[in-house]
């Protein structure tokens, strides 16, 4: 018998990682992702905030112990953003409460332009010049490079941590966490909880300032697009107001942030929040429907606008059911059947047909067919077959005189649609779902996220889409939500706010197994990892307390509405 001879070695003390590039880089064992990768002389101008380890998102500090394929991400990745963003928020966490000890400041929502809006709770908002001081300590802080360094603790023991420091949210919040261990992140003496990772110092953190607005300030941060260059700031004062009225509904409703959320649904107060946020929904869409009556004179054309899966198709119903009980029959006028030939279609800077782009309608044929209505002669519209690509002859339609047509779409208020039709005549309403709910002072929850966990839902009930395949695309829905809805959502006459305090509780039992079907070493399986972690925090909601005409039964389906047609 032939006898392998098996010989003992020693490890090797150096380990590669291979870089997407082709490059192979060398270095100790357990050397850092951070200290490998800064070597590399192509971070000025795109900081780099973590990597992509072996098809896993890891933080810099993350210690390399065998062969890894490497994709370093940026402060122009949504990760690496992410990481950017969270870590600031962690240094202005510290220099707060250094500066003003025993105040409440609490990171509200995100405004379009890049940054977070912060305020006080309880107390006086801080003046300019205290502003100013803040953003001082927070660049002191910065420019001494102090190390953020991870530590996982048994749960009771930051319990009991958050408890003596009287953050009850956190307390609060924790009291649901099914793991028995929380990590915590240490910034000097500061001790803290964050959804995420985070830089090693904060020496990577150069790029913000804080700006006074609306009686609070503004943490400004950099884009995606230019990493390291602070755009103008601009901000919707409207969209600010409507986050504050709804962050008034939360407070009314008792529930201002997770732990709130959860002990409702433990203890079945859950219903009661549900029928009167349902009922605050139905009222500000009755109040839409008044002024329309109300206003002199009357509209002839309403234009419906937002991003994704905001639920506009559910407000347009809900809203249209509300005219009909004032003496106005709103007729749906389907601008998708405007497009012309394919053939004729603007192209992406991909080549690619464009049909986002305004030039992919027939714009003056719509608008003569929208002023022969108006007023009342008989018009044969256009159908817009898009199998063939061909705009072919529709069904022929008279309306009565004085009757509202309405058009859904992502243009609905861009002064480029119709620009010869007279705005007094319009009345114009931006649908979004602006969340105002948080995980805690300190952990904000994105209305991007919620959105996407909508669309995600909602694609695989009615489209048949696995969640790889709506992250896939989600990116590139934002792109055109960001060239062709935001830019105009102050055009708007009214803002409707589609969000409710328990859209994730609810999304979660449809969610997850969808999220955990996304296949490994996948760039949509990071996200759907993210995802699912987020998840957790949220006790899931029974489906059936939801009501049938609610915003949400868009996507959760059984919604009493979806063939609901006036035409």
């Amino acid at each position: 018998m032939n006898k392998k001879i098996v010989k003992e070695v020693r490890p090797d003390p150096q380990v590669q990682i291979r870089l997407p590039d082709g490059r192979v880089l060398s270095g100790p064992r357990g050397t850092t992702i951070g200290n490998f990768l800064l070597t590399l002389p192509e971070w000025e101008e795109n900081p780099l905030m973590g990597a992509v380890v072996n098809g896993t998102l890891r933080e810099l500090t993350y210690p390399v112990e065998m062969e890894a394929n490497v994709l370093p991400l940026t402060m122009a990745d949504n990760d690496g953003a992410r990481i950017y963003r969270r870590s600031l928020t962690f240094v202005l966490e510290a220099a707060f409460e250094e500066l003003f000890p025993g105040k409440y400041l609490s990171v509200d929502h995100a405004v379009s332009s890049g940054g977070y809006y912060c305020e006080l709770k309880n107390s006086e908002q801080l003046t300019a010049n205290q502003v100013q001081a803040l953003e001082d300590h927070m660049k002191a802080i910065v420019s001494k490079d102090i190390p953020l360094t991870r530590k996982q603790v048994p749960l009771q023991e930051a319990i009991a941590y958050f408890a003596n420091k009287g953050q009850t949210d956190k307390v609060l919040l924790l009291k649901y966490r099914k793991k028995d261990y929380l990590i915590l992140y240490a910034l000097g003496n500061h001790l803290d909880y964050f959804h995420g990772y985070m830089v090693p110092s904060t020496g990577f953190l150069r790029w913000f300032d804080l700006v006074p607005a609306d009686g609070g300030f503004i943490l400004h941060f950099t884009r995606r697009n230019q990493p390291t260059v602070l755009q103008p700031l601009t901000y919707s004062q409207r969209l600010l107001s409507t986050f504050r009225q709804y962050g008034s509904w939360l407070t009314r409703l008792g529930i201002e942030n997770v732990g709130a959320l959860n002990k409702s649904i433990e203890t079945g107060k859950i219903r009661e929040v549900i029928l009167v946020s349902e009922a605050l929904h139905e009222q500000k869409i009755a109040e839409i429907a008044t002024q329309i009556v109300n206003r002199k004179p009357r509209p002839h054309l309403m234009l419906i606008s937002g991003p994704s899966s905001s639920g506009k198709t559910t407000f347009s119903k809900r809203l249209s059911i509300q005219l009909l009980a004032q003496g106005i029959s709103p007729f749906p006028f389907e601008m998708d059947n405007y497009f012309v030939n394919r053939d004729e279609t603007p192209k992406n800077e991909n080549g690619q047909f464009d049909f986002e782009a305004l030039q992919a309608l027939n714009l003056p044929l719509m608008a003569e067919h929208l002023k022969l209505l108006i007023s009342g002669e008989e018009v044969q519209l256009r159908h817009y077959n898009f199998k063939s690509g061909l705009n072919e002859p529709g069904k022929t339609i008279r309306l009565q005189k004085d009757s509202l047509v309405l058009i859904e779409g992502i243009h609905g208020l861009n002064p480029g649609l119709l620009p010869d039709f007279p705005v007094q005549e319009t009345f114009r309403v931006y649908v979004s779902c602006l969340t105002q709910l948080n995980l805690d002072r300190y952990n904000r929850i994105s209305t991007t996220d919620t959105r996407l966990l909508r669309r995600m839902v909602r694609d695989a009930r009615e489209r048949g889409y696995t969640a790889k395949q709506t992250i896939e695309r989600w990116e590139s829905v934002r792109l055109g939500e960001q060239r062709h809805i935001f830019p105009y959502q102050d055009n708007a006459d009214e803002i409707f706010n589609s969000a409710l305090a328990y859209d994730l509780s609810a999304l979660r039992a449809l969610a997850e197994p969808l999220l955990r079907q996304v296949p490994f070493n996948t760039p949509e399986n990071i996200e759907a990892k993210r995802l699912l972690a987020f998840l957790e925090w949220f006790l899931p909601l029974d489906e059936d307390l939801i009501p049938d005409n609610s915003i949400l039964r868009e996507f959760l389906g059984n919604s009493i509405l979806s063939d609901f047609s006036l035409w």
